[in-house]
C-alpha cells in the first residue's frame, strides 16, 4: 500500500510532466503491477515508476516499506490518495490551511487563458494556494493563501513554467469561516460578506471586516461559522 505525500508539475521542463510522490507503507512494489486507487476504486497501473534524486532519474523495478517512488504524469492522484493492491486502508484527512488573504488573478493575455487554467488547477492541487470559487457563473478566479509569499511564487510559476503571466489585485486580508448550505443560504446577499465553494465543495463565508463575523455570530449563534483548523484535502 503506498501513501500520495506530494504533487510537483514541471520537473523536467522539456516534457512538461507531471510527478505524483508515493511512499511505500506496506507490501512489496513492483514496477508495472496494477493497483486500486483508493478514492475512486478504479484500477491503476505503474508502468512509469522512477526515483528522483536532483535532476537525475532512474527506473524504480522494486520498492519496499519506507521507500519513496515517483509516478510520472499521474495526473488523476491527489495530496492524500492511497493506493493498494488489498484492503483498502483510510489515512485521516491531511490538514489544509486556513486561509487569511484573498486576490483576484487574470491572465494579462487572454489568448493565453488554456495555459493559465491548467496552472491554476495544478498549483492548487500541489497546495501552493486555494482556488473556491464563486457560484453564479463568475469565472475569474478567487485564490486564497496564508501569505503573501504564496502568491508570489504562484505568479511566477504561472509565467516560467506554463507561459501565462497574470495580473493579481493586491490581496486583501479576510475573516474565513468555514459554512453549511443553509447558513450560507441566510448569508448570501449580506453587505461585506462573500460565499465562496472551496474544491472539496465546502462553502466557505468570507467577511472582509472581523466586527462584521464579531456581530453576525452574536445576532444569530446557531449558525454554522466554524474557524478553520483542520480540514481535510
Amino acid at each position: 500500500m503506498g501513501f500520495v505525500f506530494k504533487i510537483q508539475a514541471n520537473m523536467n521542463p522539456s516534457r512538461r510532466d507531471h510527478v505524483a510522490f508515493v511512499r511505500v507503507c506496506s507490501g512489496h512494489f513492483e514496477r508495472g503491477m496494477a493497483l486500486v486507487h483508493g478514492p475512486t476504486g478504479r484500477p491503476f497501473t505503474t508502468k512509469y515508476a522512477t526515483s528522483l534524486f536532483g535532476a537525475g532519474r532512474l527506473t524504480v523495478d522494486d520498492a519496499w516499506p519506507g521507500d519513496v517512488i515517483g509516478l510520472v504524469n499521474a495526473s488523476n492522484l491527489r495530496i492524500g490518495d492511497t493506493l493498494h493492491d488489498g484492503e483498502p486502508v483510510v489515512f485521516p484527512a491531511i490538514p489544509m490551511f486556513a486561509p487569511e488573504l484573498i486576490a483576484v488573478a487574470r491572465p494579462k493575455d487572454v489568448s493565453r487563458h488554456k495555459q493559465f487554467r491548467k496552472g491554476l488547477d495544478q498549483l492548487a492541487a500541489e497546495g501552493v494556494v486555494q482556488v473556491p470559487h464563486r457560484h453564479g457563473g463568475d469565472p475569474t478566479p478567487i485564490l486564497a493563501a496564508v501569505g503573501a509569499m504564496q502568491f508570489e511564487v504562484l505568479v511566477h510559476r504561472l509565467e516560467h513554467e506554463f507561459g501565462a503571466p497574470v495580473d493579481l489585485d493586491p490581496p486583501s486580508s479576510r475573516a474565513v469561516r468555514r459554512t453549511d448550505p443553509a447558513t450560507a443560504a441566510s448569508l448570501s446577499g449580506t453587505p461585506g460578506v462573500e460565499i465562496l465553494e472551496r474544491a472539496d465543495g465546502t462553502p466557505l463565508a468570507l467577511f472582509a471586516k472581523p466586527y462584521r463575523l464579531d456581530r453576525i455570530v452574536m445576532d444569530h449563534p446557531e449558525w454554522t461559522l466554524d474557524p478553520i483548523v483542520t480540514t481535510g484535502v
